[in-house]
């Protein structure tokens, strides 16, 4: 009964262990949405900028409660975005403990590629994708046979727009992360991912067809990326081979 009870034990630990690091992460991402939520209005102003930049000067609110509800998801999107290190760094510590040193060691490449590449994604797509996408999007108006035909892009809608392009190119980014994890863990093979390159190439498309308007500059400037990202995973993988190689002889 004693070994019972002293086999409980540590899994009660790691219960709780989980209990605080969630609730941390919690907590971390309520102070991030109630600070974001002060400061909604002038997010919503640097996230309408490429409106401006397409030459659309007006936004239009259709919902009694549509600038209300705006200002909620404008918090929640930017508080997530903030508070994303913070959960982070939860998630090291309650798995850290369980890792090897050498494992720890592969693992933190990852942990610091991963806000630096969903920022560069995000990057293309506020900078040249959304702005380009808008410029075509907004080009159906003008004089329809005596009817004058004006785009005025509806605040919700264009909210969803905007996070749709940041979280989708993002998270596409994330790409050379994703198999250089899923080599590090023996389900795929460099000589595999090589194998498949044309299948990476349809699929770069596919993704960017699924994710940006039916304008080809925007598919181009997801889908492009994401092939050079393929490569850029398959060089990170023959150089973290070759570092394994190495550590061979000297751990025998």
């Amino acid at each position: 009964m004693n070994e019972i009870d002293e086999s409980r034990a540590p899994l009660l630990d790691h219960l709780l262990e989980l209990r605080r690091r969630l609730l941390m992460s919690f907590a971390a991402l309520a102070v991030c949405f109630g600070v974001c939520l002060y400061f909604a209005r002038p997010i919503f102003a640097f996230l309408v900028h490429p409106l401006l930049a397409a030459g659309q000067s007006k936004i239009i609110n259709t919902q009694i409660f549509g600038g209300f509800l705006v200002e909620i998801k404008i918090a929640f999107f930017a508080g997530m975005m903030v508070s994303f290190p913070i959960i982070a760094n939860q998630i090291w510590q309650f798995v850290a403990p369980g890792l090897y040193r050498n494992e720890k060691r592969a693992m933190l490449p990852f942990l610091l590629a991963t806000p630096a590449l969903f920022i560069a994604g995000a990057s293309l797509a506020y900078f040249i994708a959304i702005p380009m996408a808008l410029k075509f999007l907004l080009g159906f108006q003008g004089d329809l046979n005596g009817v004058q035909q004006q785009a005025l892009p509806d605040v919700n809608s264009y909210l969803s727009f905007v996070m749709q392009f940041l979280f989708g190119f993002g998270i596409s980014f994330l790409l050379p992360v994703l198999l250089m994890l899923l080599e590090r863990a023996g389900i795929v093979t460099r000589k595999q991912l090589i194998g498949a390159r044309r299948y990476a190439i349809v699929g770069a498309f596919a993704i960017a067809a699924v994710l940006t308007p039916p304008d080809v500059g925007s598919q181009l400037l997801l889908a492009i990326p994401l092939v050079f990202l393929y490569e850029f995973a398959l060089i990170g993988i023959w150089l973290t081979e070759r570092g394994r190689k190495k550590q061979e002889p000297e751990t025998a």
